[in-house]
């Protein structure tokens, strides 16, 4: 398997299924001590694993560079390269969020619901880790510390399989991680960083329900889809992040703007950013004009409606496409719509279950907006841009979950714990 620290020579595509095989049964393994783990020694873990990432420092930025180079010998493109980087500040992150997230509380072992039963016991509700987590991903070597922080603090071990344009920084963040357990006396299987960029290994695990619990993807829709397709084991996911904010007719105009200006161009590439503005007739003409003047000077390329169309003198007319694309770029369709119900309808055909926003000052506009717009999270007032685990006041987040079962929205240490039933008696036995 190569030296340890970083060294370590990618594998042969040969030995893949029984490599991966044996991730999953050390993973396992592992998953035991976590989850027995004092919150005190996980903590030391993590704190441990940020010293090693300031430590390490240029060792790290030269792995990143390898990396960076054979991105733009590739052909990757800005954006890309840009996730890519690991810049002096963004290694002063990646230690900053290990430190934040060692100091946020820990969930496992936490009972609930404690009650008596008529027949004497008390039952109750015990948070305990998911167990073994794999987490598929792509470009962004940070996601290597994030996720193994979470993954460490709520008990857990993971697999993690970063995208093959990230695999040397990827091995050096694992380097820091295997530093960090060894030094508080943890297993360093809690945290596994697949060694090798074959597309198999991905196959692999996904098929590996003897040892894995979940799944989490984050890239591409193209990534989520073949796991979704071909896992075995429970998936938490979302396909896209298709966001819109409503204009109501009661909206406060001046708030709007402001709304649906950062909702659009705060971040272009992320899955919360806005990617179409529904806007009531009732205020088109007056909330369109400045709007457009302020997103043509961001360079956002409008696609819109043939209302829309004829007040934006400069926006395309809107394909029937437009309406689902989640465009991660400066684009933004835009339709006007006669009111509340036509802006639902639309949320619910076109939507992805996400993020969607009203802005309006009718409470009662509002309170429909929340309760009958399905999806994982929906705001009144706010950018779609909040829609993540640290603005949730979550410390961090694993990923975007629009499944309804287990995790919805942004999933933090709660998310990747699930419950148990505990009952405590005193020789009680059932008549």
């Amino acid at each position: 398997m190569g030296t340890d620290m970083g060294e370590r020579a990618e594998i042969t595509d040969f030995d893949i299924p029984a490599y991966m095989q044996e991730l999953g049964r050390k993973a396992r393994s592992a998953a035991r001590v976590g989850g027995r783990s004092e919150t005190a020694v996980r903590n030391s873990a993590l704190n441990a694993i940020a010293d090693a990432v300031l430590a390490d420092r240029a060792y790290l930025a030269a792995e990143n560079y390898k990396d960076m180079k054979a991105g733009r010998l590739s052909g990757l493109d800005d954006a890309l390269l840009d996730r890519l980087e690991l810049t002096d500040a963004r290694i002063d992150v990646m230690a900053d969020g290990l430190r934040q997230v060692a100091g946020l509380p820990d969930p496992v072992g936490a009972i609930s619901q404690l009650d008596y039963r008529p027949s004497g016991i008390q039952v109750g509700r015990m948070r305990v880790p998911l167990g073994v987590i794999g987490i598929i991903y792509e470009s962004r070597p940070n996601v290597t510390a994030d996720a193994a922080a979470l993954c460490l603090k709520s008990g857990n071990a993971c697999i993690l399989r970063g995208g093959s344009e990230a695999l040397h920084s990827n091995q050096a963040v694992a380097r820091c991680i295997r530093k960090g357990l060894q030094q508080a006396g943890l297993p360093e299987a809690l945290v596994q960083v697949v060694e090798t960029t074959n597309r198999v290994a991905v196959g692999e695990l996904l098929k590996m329900e003897e040892f894995v619990d979940v799944i989490v993807p984050r890239g591409g829709k193209g990534l989520i889809e073949r796991v979704i397709s071909e896992s075995r084991i429970p998936v938490i996911k979302h396909l896209d992040g298709v966001c819109h904010t409503y204009i109501d007719e009661h909206a406060d105009l001046e708030k709007a703007i402001r709304v649906a200006y950062n909702a659009k161009t705060q971040r272009y590439g992320t899955c919360n950013t806005m990617e179409t503005l529904l806007v009531s007739v009732a205020v088109a003409e007056q909330v369109l004009p400045p709007l457009g003047e302020m997103y043509r000077e961001a360079g956002v390329e409008l696609r819109g409606c043939e209302r829309s169309c004829e007040i934006l003198d400069d926006a395309v007319v809107a394909t029937s496409d437009d309406w689902d694309k989640e465009y991660l770029a400066p684009i933004l369709a835009v339709r006007v719509v006669d009111g509340l119900d036509e802006a639902m309808d639309h949320i619910s055909e076109h939507g992805s279950q996400h993020t969607d926003v009203i802005i309006t000052e009718n409470i009662s506009h509002a309170r429909r907006f929340l309760r009958e717009v399905d999806s994982s999270s929906v705001m009144v007032n706010a950018s779609s841009r909040f829609a993540d685990g640290f603005e949730y006041g979550l410390g961090a987040e694993i990923g975007i979950s629009t499944d309804k079962l287990h995790a919805r929205g942004p999933v933090g240490l709660e998310g990747l714990t699930t419950l148990k039933f505990v009952v405590f008696g005193d020789g009680h036995i059932r008549a």
